[in-house]
């Protein structure tokens, strides 16, 4: 608990007081944002105005998390280095994406196919680390592990079994594949998906917050409910209703660092931004929301807790499938589905607050679904 206090709270100070230095060293080294010019006319004001602020709530979360450890006197588990693996590596991604961008001053920097090859490499590493690392009770960050009672469950249903998605039913090397694909899978997915909600001041920003917050409480839950406390497998009953997850505490404490830093920048991110995160800071929050879904086995519940990201992403992939079909037609005034409403006459503003709202909800269901699998089984 002190790790995750003491870790929050650095990296909520580190971007608050440190934000605005970072925004101008930015700004006087010339990283400043383009703007497309088919996108809303108001954001033309908005050009030259800092990017690539994810660095500042990379570092600061990660500074954070080494923090809290220390004032704990903890080493690091594999699982949290795991985690802020995936957000460096795609923020590394994002950055040289920007990097491109405000050299060359148009809205290309790397290519589709480029940026995609990139993630695709980051999240391949981190399914190859989470199948790689087994703790003395021969658990794996996937979560692939000796476990009695557990290591032959199925995936049946989305409510009963929404924690278990065990490929190894299949076989070590099948399963392993197939781990890798569906990870790959959702780090890209994910990671997308914030960027492409990235598009309004503080959106992206305050919708992850709730995000990660729901992995706080996940964690913490978890390493209540793990399978590795107080000898809790010598307990059939207890057995079958533990978590078979590695290092479920320091998955809390990562989060709670990624939420203390997305705070203190959201002081400066929100309307008017001094600040923008960039695809540096939307593909690492991406890739690291995906990360926590696949360490805590709740890969499903990554559809409601990331649900704003999910609607706003489909909103995109929506309307070019219906221009194609009709050949030319379009169902919302402009995609991603914030500039529709911006384009209705919504101030700025009030999309991001009603999106923020529309993001908590999913987040409580998703937690509220969470809870209530493991209330099922335990009075099963």
């Amino acid at each position: 608990m002190v790790a995750l206090l003491v870790g929050a709270g650095f990296s909520l100070a580190f971007t608050l007081f440190l934000t605005p230095v970072f925004a101008r060293l930015f700004k006087r080294i010339g990283w400043g944002q383009f703007i497309r010019d088919d996108g809303p006319q108001s954001h033309h004001s908005k050009r030259g105005t800092p990017t690539m602020g994810g660095l500042v709530f990379i570092v600061g979360s990660g500074l954070g998390y080494l923090v809290g450890h220390l004032a704990e006197r903890r080493i690091p588990a594999i699982a949290g280095l795991m985690i802020f693996f995936l957000m460096i590596g795609m923020g590394i991604v994002g950055f040289i994406d920007d990097f491109l961008k405000t050299h060359r001053q148009r809205s290309l920097g790397l290519g589709g196919w480029a940026k995609i090859a990139g993630q695709v490499v980051v999240a391949s590493v981190f399914a190859v680390i989470a199948l790689n690392f087994p703790d003395k009770d021969g658990l794996t960050p996937a979560g692939f592990g000796a476990v009695p009672g557990h290591a032959a469950e199925v995936f049946i249903s989305a409510v009963r079994d929404i924690h278990w998605l065990n490929f190894m039913t299949f076989g070590v090397i099948v399963g392993g594949i197939l781990f890798a694909l569906w990870s790959t899978i959702m780090i890209v997915s994910a990671s997308n998906g914030v960027n492409v909600a990235d598009g309004l001041d503080g959106l992206a920003t305050g919708a992850s917050i709730f995000a990660f917050s729901a992995y706080i409480f996940i964690g913490f839950w978890q390493s209540n409910q793990s399978c590795y406390n107080n000898a809790r497998l010598l307990d059939p009953n207890v057995a079958s209703i533990c978590y078979p997850v590695r290092d479920p505490l320091d998955i809390a404490v990562s989060a709670a660092c990624i939420v203390g830093g997305l705070i203190g920048f959201l002081w400066w991110n929100t309307s008017p931004a001094q600040i923008f995160m960039g695809d540096t800071g939307s593909l690492a929050l991406g890739g690291a929301l995906a990360g926590f879904a696949i360490l805590t086995r709740t890969e499903l519940l990554l559809i409601l807790i990331g649900g704003l990201f999910f609607v706003v992403t489909g909103s995109v992939i929506l309307q070019r499938a219906y221009f194609k079909i009709t050949h030319g037609r379009r169902i919302f005034l402009m995609s991603p589905l914030h500039h529709h409403f911006e384009l209705k006459g919504w101030a700025e503003v009030t999309v991001v607050v009603r999106f923020w709202l529309i993001s908590a909800m999913f987040v409580a269901l998703g937690v509220g679904l969470f809870y209530l699998e493991w209330i099922t089984r335990a009075s099963g």
